[in-house]
């Protein structure tokens, strides 16, 4: 059933929860055909929320790569990007995630707060007068890309290539896309490694500069781990955040009456943007995993090297932990959701994409009392991206 699916394409992101609820119900670990890792063409995935549960926090599910089967492919000038936490098991993600702490803190977080509202407001400001715009690109794209740019300490003439770059690096792992994505990312990694020189000799304010100066215990990180750091936090320093405050106005405008309770109650925003973490997914599955021996998992045996993907959609919608799973509802209890992942790769971003999508989301709906869509749903188009699930466009009028 599940391996004549392509579950990267827009048909299938648009409401992939149907297909996620019947695995559940028949198949709920299953061998699928996934274009996902360049090399790699069949993942198990894991549907269920207490075996997605499991899987995010046993060790014999490995992030490094070199645990799998068949050994993904990069161009060599690329292998860096392995030298990040995300893709690392223990000791190497304890040392780097230590290291990135120093200077990814949740203090520094709550202290943008201020900076994130006069980016919010700033950006409706251009947006007010046209009486309509492209939510993704007019709003919820720029708002995370200028923080988390700001942040990092890239100087504004350069931000605008960072959005192109990544973008090339998350398409699916077809032979195209990774011939198409090799210019952009060479383009990426040299600008990176010019920017490192500079900071070693003249440090300035960002998290690019801490990074190069941080130490803990005599050790710092070397060039490889700094490249894969820079990249890995501005893909997720904007991208799932990009989905959030997207995918969440959506869910609003299609349950206007939760909109509605929202707007008369800003003050319950907190659990409101979890409820929408579970419900509309800005992670559809977490990364990689790879099988250190065999495991078996509700009588599936999943082959050592496998890859393994948790799906998180599905774990937030398994009516076994939810009650009324696929409704929206912005006054749960216990939302024990897994959005943002668990366990040791829990991801060390979710203040921040907290804190901004609380912010975008009550701002807009203040500010847009009639905030509405401007085309009917089924026009909207799904980005053809593993792992992430958002829109690529989002119009709306006011």
């Amino acid at each position: 059933m599940a391996n004549r699916r392509n579950l990267v394409s827009p048909e299938f992101k648009a409401d992939p929860f149907p297909f996620y609820a019947r695995l559940r119900a028949e198949q709920p670990v299953c061998r699928v055909e996934l274009s996902i890792v360049p090399g790699i063409r069949e993942a198990w995935l894991v549907t269920r929320y207490d075996d997605v549960v499991a899987v995010l926090k046993d060790a014999r599910f490995a992030k490094s790569r070199e645990y799998s089967r068949k050994k993904p492919w990069l161009p060599p000038f690329a292998k860096p990007l392995e030298r990040n936490m995300l893709d690392l098991d223990e000791p190497d993600h304890a040392r780097l995630r230590t290291l990135v702490h120093k200077a990814f803190t949740p203090a520094m977080v709550e202290r943008l707060g201020e900076r994130i509202q006069n980016i919010t407001d700033s950006l409706l400001d251009a947006a007010e007068p046209k009486g309509a715009m492209d939510l993704v690109r007019d709003f919820a794209l720029l708002l995370p890309l200028t923080v988390i740019a700001e942040l990092l300490g890239i100087p504004v003439e350069d931000r605008h290539k960072f959005h192109r770059w990544t973008k090339a690096s998350i398409r699916p792992a077809s032979a195209w896309n990774i011939l198409r994505a090799v210019p952009a990312l060479w383009a990426f990694l040299n600008y990176l490694r010019r920017q490192f020189r500079e900071l070693r000799t003249s440090p300035r304010e960002g998290l690019l500069s801490a990074l190069v100066q941080v130490e803990e215990a005599g050790d710092r990180l070397n060039e490889d781990e700094l490249l894969g750091m820079a990249v890995l936090l501005l893909l997720a320093g904007h991208e799932t955040t990009v989905n959030l405050i997207a995918s969440g106005t959506l869910a609003l405008l299609e349950h206007p009456e939760q909109m509605q309770w929202l707007r008369a109650n800003p003050a319950a925003i907190g659990p409101a943007v979890e409820e929408l973490l579970r419900f509309c997914n800005p992670l559809e599955t977490a990364t990689t995993r790879f099988a250190r021996e065999e495991v078996s998992i509700d009588g599936a045996a999943i082959p050592r090297g496998a890859m393994v993907m948790a799906v998180l959609a599905s774990a937030n919608r398994d009516e076994k932990q939810f009650d009324r799973a696929d409704e929206l509802d912005l006054t749960r209890q216990n939302n024990r959701h897994v959005a943002f992942g668990l366990g040791a790769h829990f991801c060390l971003g979710a203040p921040l994409a907290r804190l901004e999508g609380q912010i975008a989301i009550n701002t807009l709906l203040r500010r847009m009392p009639k905030l509405q869509l401007a085309v009917p749903v089924k026009a909207l188009r799904w980005r053809a991206t593993p792992i992430l699930r958002g829109l690529e466009a989002l119009p709306v009028k006011f």
